[in-house]
């Protein structure tokens, strides 16, 4: 199998989306990847428990992608081995009225991972610069005070959102959260495909919605915006990774090994050791249980 290295992923500079990479070869076959994949996830499960004693850090992941990308079974098959209570998934859907009350990151601020966590954001707060720069009717339903019709949602209003985005995420960077983003990588062709599959099986129907078509036939206007937003918020504090996603399999396993080998840059992170007093009556304390 062939090595994963996360900075052949990471975006340091500027990049173009269209005839960007969606498949890549590891040299693997399905059960090897599946079995990689264990493997890693457990040092990932117990790196999190060293995460949880040592009580600095937090984790954020955002996985973002077209429709079908695979966000749902990368959650399930990457974070198996976590203990259940160091892992919080956040799915953002539209915006309720109580959040629509609040900036659009307040929804987002009030999800954030604890320290000695990891959080997951199910489609994220990028949400607010990708469907809602293809659709900006949506900005209307925010009512914000210099916005009163779709003429005054302009580049300056991007700009602006764009940059509040990549101070949040400064924010709570210096705070102590570490963020890895991921763009999942999908073809149009794959798309095709996986819709296809929701349609034929039935276990599947549930997860099919005829907004989808509608959506696919906008793909190469989210495509540009998800470039815009990938190039102006990849920051070496909060880096994208483009991650090719046709294969299910070895995307699940390059976002996995990613965060491994980036979380074990963090010679901090290890267990905490007792005080000196208690450590020295180690034995004093074994007895009296050991007599209880």
């Amino acid at each position: 199998m062939k090595s994963i290295f996360p900075a052949d992923y990471k975006v340091n500079s500027t990049i173009k989306l269209d005839g960007s990479r969606t498949s890549i070869d590891l040299d693997a076959s399905s059960k090897e990847l599946e079995k990689q994949l264990k493997k890693t996830r457990k040092q990932l499960g117990k790196l999190q428990d060293t995460l949880y004693a040592h009580g600095k850090y937090a984790v954020l992941v955002c996985l973002q992608g077209m429709d079908t990308a695979g966000k749902d079974s990368l959650i399930r098959e990457v974070f198996k081995d976590f203990n259940a209570r160091g892992v919080v998934v956040h799915s953002f859907k539209t915006p309720t009225e109580l959040e629509k009350k609040h900036d659009y990151l307040w929804r987002h601020y009030i999800a954030l991972p604890e320290r000695g966590k990891f959080g997951v954001f199910n489609r994220t707060h990028y949400e607010n610069v990708l469907v809602t720069r293809v659709h900006p009717n949506y900005i209307l339903g925010e009512k914000l005070p210099d916005v009163n019709k779709l003429e005054d949602i302009n580049e300056q209003f991007w700009d602006r959102r764009f940059e509040q985005i990549n101070n949040f995420e400064k924010t709570i960077e210096e705070n102590g959260t570490i963020i890895f983003k991921f763009f999942l990588n999908l073809s149009k062709e794959e798309q095709k495909h996986r819709q296809l599959r929701r349609l034929d099986k039935p276990e599947k129907n549930w997860k099919f919605s005829p907004g989808d078509l509608d959506e696919r036939e906008l793909w190469q206007e989210y495509l540009n915006c998800y470039e815009d937003a990938i190039n102006r918020t990849s920051k070496e504090n909060a880096p994208w990774y483009l991650i090719p996603s046709d294969d299910k399999r070895a995307a699940r396993l390059i976002v996995a090994e990613i965060m491994l080998q980036e979380l074990q840059k963090y010679p901090d992170i290890k267990e905490p050791t007792l005080s000196p007093d208690i450590h020295a009556k180690i034995a004093e304390y074994r007895k009296r249980l050991q007599n209880d």
